[in-house]
């Protein structure tokens, strides 16, 4: 449904990686986070009674909200980056 394959997370994580072997920083889990969420809300267009895949888009969005506040608090120069990055609403 809404998995990003290796290929494609390889892509995104190399864009948004701090160091080579970085997967855990908040920038490159707001980067995985944001390409889910823009592909489940493109399958919940087509498919508008899918709701269990509604609330795992819900998880998703609140999980990288939740990220970005903690960016916000620890390094507000990161977060800018981040959201120019990624194209969201700051």
């Amino acid at each position: 449904m809404a998995k990003i394959n290796v290929k494609g997370k390889k892509k995104i994580l190399s864009k948004h990686q701090i160091h080579k072997t970085d997967t855990a920083s908040p920038e490159s889990q707001i980067a995985l986070l944001t390409e889910s969420i823009n592909q489940l809300t493109g399958h919940l267009k087509a498919n508008p009674k899918d709701f269990s895949s509604r609330r795992g888009l819900l998880k998703k969005v609140g999980k990288r909200k939740s990220l970005l506040r903690y960016l916000a608090s620890v390094s507000p120069a990161r977060h800018k980056k981040v959201i120019a990055a990624n194209s969201l609403k700051g």
